[in-house]
């Protein structure tokens, strides 16, 4: 077993761990690989370990990488988590499977026009300033109703939750409080009427927190993967790691 196989073996045990703590069922709670500055041998090695859904900051690093990776696209899944300009929305229809990013309605409707005909609806989360953070990416709660039933009504893409980076915190009951109002969002939508199923929230520091208050998708970089290289691509803007 490699190093990155052994550290998704114990990531999954304590996904399984965190679920059986909280009453859940672990096939309830998805892994998704945060694989953004590694190389697409390390998403290879990932592939080869069992893992099938991986994520991307970094849109040209995400297509290149797909690209590189292309004899296996049928047996992997695609999530784009980064920010995301309005230039950069053909790329991410055209090659994505997941978009969790969607801070503002005209990224959605960009996305939803640019999706090729042939391919599966392009899966969408909107992303929510939980923590209320200047420096955050994200719609307000208040709006959240609102752009969800447009979002919802778009062609060639389908709303499928949430997703949300709180602020770090250094306990349990601290990291807890904004999973639970993203939970309660979600249900919110899911009372107006929207068929919402997946919360994309917890990261490598905090997972036990958010399998606690319904994440159905977490992001893990940094503890499948190691600690990441020291630097960023040029273009590409700061993101918290996952």
């Amino acid at each position: 077993m490699t190093m990155i196989g052994d550290n998704l073996q114990l990531v999954r045990a304590r996904i399984v761990t965190a679920c059986t703590a909280a009453g859940r069922d672990p096939a309830s709670v998805h892994l998704l690989a945060v694989s953004k500055t590694f190389a697409a041998e390390a998403v290879r090695e990932a592939h080869t370990a069992g893992q099938r859904a991986f994520g991307e900051n970094y849109i040209q690093e995400g297509v290149a990488k797909i690209e590189a990776l292309a004899d296996l696209r049928a047996d992997l899944e695609w999530h784009c988590i980064g920010p995301m300009q309005s230039n950069k929305t053909r790329q991410v229809a055209e090659h994505f499977d997941w978009v969790h990013s969607v801070d503002r309605l005209k990224i959605a409707q960009r996305l939803s026009e640019q999706r090729p005909g042939g391919m599966p609806p392009l899966q969408l989360c909107l992303q929510v300033n939980i923590s209320g953070e200047a420096s955050k990416s994200g719609l307000a709660p208040g709006e959240l109703a609102e752009v969800a039933r447009t979002v919802a009504a778009l062609p060639r893409v389908r709303l499928r939750g949430l997703m949300a980076i709180p602020e770090p915190a250094d306990t349990l009951d601290a990291q807890r409080a904004p999973h639970r109002a993203l939970r309660e969002l979600m249900a919110s939508l899911n009372a107006r009427g929207l068929a919402l199923d997946t919360l994309s929230i917890g990261m490598s520091a905090d997972l036990e927190a958010a399998v606690s208050e319904g994440a159905t998708l977490l992001r893990i970089g940094s503890a499948i993967f190691g600690a990441r290289p020291s630097f960023t691509p040029a273009t590409a803007p700061a993101a918290p790691v996952a």
